[in-house]
């Protein structure tokens, strides 16, 4: 159990904690919520022993293993698989104790480190390492890449592998789906579900913390409140609290209005001064409620668009891509787009895909390589990018930045608009340099919603936007009456806010006939496949299989419906054969747990660490790990056999 009892702790001059009490039980998921500043990375800290307590005390048991993600990945040579391994700190050890223990020639030393290396599980880690890194979208081949040829996003997914490989009794994870895409987040979510550990993640996807927590650990006013629950639940349980208190105030306040009254009318009076000198008492010990802190969430909205053509955009065999010295590089090929006022798309497809090369190539910052796009009149795009802060320049002011925009518009109206957008006095004249991400983020949406598109293509809006902003700019978009092309890997985003969806996969663009739901089945469904291909020694075959499935779907969706359709019949008619296979597998899983049982007992036996028996122990121990690691690969195959049977029942 975690425990916080009485706990205070400042940073400087700032109090973070004040006598705060909570516990968190073995095996709970909890999420971690608060504004930023309120002390949530620094209670991460003082979990991993890095800060102590000012006051009050805090425990948690002592032989707990903690994992948490580093921050900083050194351009190592060592591949990324090898990096994934090191993780898992205790197989590690074993294998220096095999290597020792080899170099010395102690065969009763080796003999032991070995057992213990096939009690860890030993032959099973790099496939496991491979499954992770698979998971967060490397590719088989990429496994093999040393870590310093990644980008610092992509190792950031290596740092959070590794993580995921250590043995913990304790996970820490701060804002996980930062670096991930939406297919990486699902797979993610379905790890998490099955770790048996603590969790604490601190995240501002309100759908990955709904997915993944049971326990809601909130920080306001220097203080940790547990909450039962998911982050929905929270927010339930908070409102109805934030009311309750709001009128316990209003009531105290008219009872301390009384006294102050009583007090200010009669102090003077000698004949009532004993009395008022009671109540100043009184209302002294009085334990004031602190009205609700329910500040005013931050809102706003878009401009009303001008008249907008139809079709606003039509695109004919369009090559999306790039041109570099060397030739072309073709992403997204044979593009055959029509769009039409007021719809609302969102997005679907891995990273790398081509999501973001299309909506460069929509807004026009891309030139297309080949094919013909054609423009309605009167079209104004609104383009918010994936990397858009870094286009803001760190000198100029709030003003400055939306002044060039509009330069014949009076400046007290460019004021009042920043205003809006909590960039109000100082702050709108002020340097952006030292801006939050999220600061610099509205900025951003401000300056593309200034310029009234009918048109808006947002891609990744959201990274650097906290919960509160989130749902700000969640409901602006629910509302804005323009036409919208949205890429984000923030769920509750895309299912308020669009209302078809699009999926980009292997270098071409087709109609996904489905909601969100269906895509996680669709994702799940691809990550088992890969799983089982890569325990079978054919990951590339399968992996390739799934992604000419979901790549080469017609667009019409009638012929769509019709695959579908003769896909469930070629499932039904698999369901026969997969009892089959189940029946072989429990055969042979009953023979080799036989066969493990005799060869746990010779290993165990003191006995058996004779010089006379060295050859035979070699043995038992190299055929222990073979045994253990073909029911390991047989136990997922027979789950992954009922998984099918299930989707075909």
């Amino acid at each position: 159990m975690i425990r916080f009892n009485q706990f205070s702790l400042a940073r400087g001059t700032k109090p973070l904690f004040e006598q705060t009490t909570f516990t968190l039980n073995p095996g709970e998921k909890a999420g971690l919520v608060g504004a930023n500043g309120a002390g949530k990375s620094t209670l991460f800290a003082v979990l991993l022993g890095e800060l102590h307590a000012d006051g009050g005390d805090f425990a948690m048991p002592p032989s707990w293993q903690i994992a948490h993600v580093a921050q900083e990945t050194p351009a190592v040579d060592k591949t990324a698989l090898a990096y994934t391994l090191d993780g898992d700190a205790a197989l590690r050890a074993i294998e220096a104790r095999i290597a020792a223990a080899s170099a010395a020639h102690d065969g009763a030393a080796e003999g032991e480190a070995h057992a213990a290396f096939a009690d860890a599980d030993g032959y099973t880690a790099p496939a496991r390492a491979e499954a992770l890194l698979l998971g967060l979208g490397f590719t088989l081949e990429q496994t093999r890449l040393p870590v310093a040829s990644f980008s610092g996003g992509w190792r950031m997914r290596l740092n959070l592998a590794q993580a995921l490989m250590c043995r913990s009794d304790l996970l820490l994870l701060d804002e996980p789906t930062n670096h991930l895409d939406l297919d990486a987040i699902v797979w993610l979510e379905d790890w998490l579900h099955r770790y048996p550990g603590t969790l604490i993640v601190i995240s501002h996807d309100r759908e990955f913390l709904d997915s993944v927590c049971n326990v809601t650990l909130h920080l306001e006013q220097q203080q940790i409140k547990r909450y039962g629950g998911n982050y929905s639940q929270f927010e339930i349980l908070r409102a109805q609290q934030i009311a309750l208190q709001q009128s316990a105030y209003e009531k105290q306040q008219r009872t301390v209005e009384h006294l102050q009254s009583y007090i200010n009318r009669f102090k003077a009076q000698a004949t009532k001064a004993r009395q008022a000198q009671s109540r100043v008492k009184a209302l002294e010990k009085m334990e004031l409620i602190a009205p609700a802190h329910a500040a005013s969430p931050f809102t706003f909205e878009f401009r009303t668009p001008d008249s907008a053509p139809n079709p606003m955009m039509v695109m004919e065999d369009v090559r999306c891509g790039y041109r570099t010295e060397d030739g072309e590089i073709p992403i997204v090929e044979r593009v055959t787009l029509s769009i039409q006022n007021g719809q609302r798309i969102g997005l679907l497809g891995a990273n790398g895909q081509g999501k973001s090369t299309l909506i460069k190539t929509l807004a026009g910052t891309l030139e297309p390589l080949g094919g013909d796009v054609r423009e309605g009149k009167g079209l104004r795009i609104g383009y918010f990018a994936q990397h858009q802060l870094e286009t803001l320049r760190p000198d100029d002011s709030a003003l400055q930045h939306l002044a060039r925009l509009a330069p014949d518009t009076r400046e007290q109206e460019l004021r009042d608009f920043l205003g809006g957008f909590n960039f109000s006095g100082d702050m709108a004249t002020a340097a952006i340099a030292p801006f939050s991400g999220g600061e610099k983020a509205r900025l951003a949406l401000a300056l593309v919603i200034w310029q009234k598109p009918n048109l808006l293509l947002l891609d990744e809006p959201t990274n650097h936007l906290d919960l509160e902003t989130r749902h700000a700019l969640t409901m602006a978009l629910a509302q804005f009456e323009g036409t919208l092309i949205l890429v984000s890997h923030d769920r509750h985003l895309l299912r308020a806010t669009t209302d078809q969806f699009m999926l980009v996969a292997k270098h071409r663009l087709q109609p996904f006939d489905g909601d969100l739901d269906d895509y996680r089945d669709w994702l799940l469904q691809h990550a088992a496949e890969q799983r089982a291909a890569l325990k079978a020694g054919n990951a590339g075959s399968v992996s390739g299989t799934t992604q000419d499935n979901g790549a080469d779907s017609v667009a019409n969706r009638k012929e769509q419906r019709r695959q579908d359709a003769e896909a469930r019949q070629k499932l039904a008619h698999l369901k026969k054969p997969l009892q089959s296979r189940i029946n072989k597998i429990e055969k042979e899983m009953d023979a080799l747990n036989v066969e493990k049982a005799t060869l746990d007992a010779f290993v165990a036996d003191p006995a058996s660490y004779d010089a006379a028996q060295k050859t035979r122990l070699t043995e038992a121990i190299r055929r222990q790990g073979e045994v253990n690691a073909r029911l390991e690969a047989l136990e997922a195959d027979w789950l992954g056999a009922h998984e099918e049977l299930e989707q075909i029942g």
